[in-house]
């Protein structure tokens, strides 16, 4: 039991800080979850870094205990488990239909799917030491392919000259905890712990050179995120709050405001405030209903 033992008290040590170090990158979406509880929303934000992050604990718990004599590894990753689980099924209610039939997939495909295939080949195909070495390179192959993961944020980051989507504190804590593991990993001679986490270090590390880089920079437009300003849509810009008018039927065309093509330059410009102000006078026969779009999703949600 190296990791527990007082005869590798560096091991200990680095396995201890490893796990109050992950347990708080566990916690760090904590603050999107809030505001998803809050606005009953989840808005644009997706749910395949919780799916794929409780895929990644179910595989080292796994591997924890076929290997034997890995606590560290199993109390962090059981944590994580539960923690995971709790995002998800947030997600799950509050989510649109849409969401939630692709977050069922990916989940009976990930974590049902592809884990039930793994744990059924290791244990029926392989035995003693081959089992845990098969299962340690599935391991680290996943772990390469999550460090991977950051380079769409990178890219993003050089192109809008903007650190909106990086946090600092997150690119910050996944080094310190990649650097920790990897000297558990060195300490225990598992190189399957170790591996993984020099790439880890490797990303954090850029990622925080691309912070410094951009953070004062003015943020530049891109296809996909430019308005008619040319700049990429502020905070105060997330959400337009919409009065969408339902006509009814015996309601003449001319009162509802809608007027031909060949009329139009005879209809005074008004601004937005004044549409608004002047509906419910304008037009009491109709249906008025307040519709919140939100920019981060292509849903639209009635208030």
């Amino acid at each position: 039991m190296a990791g527990l033992s007082l005869q590798h008290p560096w091991a200990f040590a680095f396995g201890l800080l490893g796990n109050v170090i992950s347990f708080m990158t566990f916690l760090a979406p904590i603050p999107t979850f809030y505001r998803i509880f809050k606005t009953k929303s989840t808005e644009g934000f997706q749910s395949v870094p919780y799916v794929v992050a409780l895929f990644s604990a179910m595989l080292w718990i796994f591997y924890a205990l076929i290997k034997s004599n890995e606590t560290f590894l199993i109390t962090i990753n059981a944590a994580g488990c539960v923690i995971e689980t709790i995002y998800i099924v947030m997600y799950f209610v509050y989510a649109p239909k849409k969401a939630k039939m692709f977050t069922a997939k990916i989940f009976l495909l990930l974590n049902v799917g592809v884990f039930g295939v793994i744990l059924l080949l290791t244990l029926l195909l392989f035995k003693g030491g081959k089992r845990v070495v098969m299962l340690g390179w599935i391991c680290v192959g996943f772990s390469v392919s999550v460090f991977v993961a950051p380079l769409s944020i990178m890219k993003r980051v050089i192109q809008t000259k903007s650190v909106e989507y990086m946090p600092f504190s997150l690119s910050l804590s996944l080094t310190l905890s990649a650097v920790v593991w990897f000297l558990y990993g060195l300490l225990i001679k598992d190189k399957y712990v170790a591996l993984p986490n020099v790439l880890g270090f490797t990303f954090g590390v850029v990622q925080m050179v691309l912070y410094v880089l951009y953070m004062n920079k003015k943020p530049v437009a891109v296809a996909e995120g430019k308005d008619a300003g040319g700049k990429l849509p502020s905070a105060a810009d997330e959400h337009v709050l919409v009065n969408i008018a339902k006509l009814s039927p015996s309601l003449p065309e001319r009162s509802s405001g809608v007027h031909p093509v060949a009329q139009m330059a005879a209809v005074p410009n008004r601004s937005c405030a004044a549409e608004a102000a002047a509906l419910p006078a304008m037009l009491p026969n109709r249906d008025v209903v307040d519709v919140f779009v939100s920019r981060h999703s292509p849903a639209v949600h009635v208030v």
